[in-house]
């Protein structure tokens, strides 16, 4: 299990260039603090990339994956329920700035 602590982000609005899909795509950058003794733990940082999708029926995390910052290197980790929990609801807080 990750402890997340979320320290800092990057947000893009989706562009739909096509009017394909219905509501607004955003991705995140997620930066993580993690603690040292976690086996996710790197010196470069963790990173949480994640597209949060906002339309009017539901908002939710339709993709997400976690990666070493600097190396790019995708890790092979999951979140826990409640993990997912708390990254969705720091998306739909930031979701519009």
């Amino acid at each position: 299990m990750i402890h997340l602590n979320i320290t800092g982000h990057t947000v893009e609005k989706l562009e739909d260039p096509f009017g394909l899909l219905s509501g607004d795509r955003y991705e995140f950058f997620l930066e993580l603090e993690v603690d040292e003794e976690d086996e996710l733990f790197s010196d470069k940082g963790i990173g949480l990339r994640t597209i949060f999708v906002s339309d009017e029926n539901s908002e939710k995390i339709t993709n997400f994956y976690l990666y070493e910052q600097g190396s790019e290197t995708v890790l092979d980790f999951a979140l826990e329920e409640d993990e997912e929990a708390l990254v969705l609801a720091y998306c739909k807080e930031h979701a519009k700035e």
